[in-house]
């Protein structure tokens, strides 16, 4: 099991979020995904921040509430997001896996995204192997 790592889980086929999209546009993304946050990078992919489902509910909320018009993505994001390497083992990941921590992380090698790694991907790979349980392929990406 030590042997797996974060590139056997990762998911690479999401595009990331770039600075100067509008915010509705990511909550899209993230409603149809089916994930918790994503990634924010610049045109080489260098990580540059985060977005998360949290970030964007405070902000509709404010938004709404007094009229505003459509935030950026840069306007909420936070700044310096965790991030893993694709050869790190998903053991030592989930280890340090708790309360306070992302529930989604930016994949990057050599300073550039190569994708995510959700918590769900890593319980389903640790339950098809500890539990011999088969979880399908949707079940295992979102958060």
């Amino acid at each position: 099991m030590r042997s797996l790592k974060v590139s056997d889980v990762m998911w690479n086929h999401i595009d990331p979020v770039r600075c100067g999209t509008p915010l509705a546009l990511v909550v899209k993304t993230l409603l149809h995904n089916h994930v918790s946050g994503l990634p924010v990078v610049d045109d080489q992919r260098r990580v540059l921040g985060f977005v998360s489902e949290q970030d964007c509910i405070h902000s509709l909320l404010v938004s709404n509430y007094h009229c505003e018009g459509d935030s950026m993505v840069e306007d909420v994001m936070f700044r310096k997001p965790i991030t893993v390497s694709p050869e790190l083992a998903i053991v030592d990941l989930a280890q340090n896996l708790g309360a306070g921590k992302p529930k989604v992380y930016p994949v990057v090698d050599q300073g550039r995204l190569v994708g995510i790694v959700t918590r769900s991907a890593i319980l389903s790979e640790l339950a098809c192997i500890g539990c011999g349980l088969e979880v399908s392929g949707a079940a295992a990406g979102g958060d």
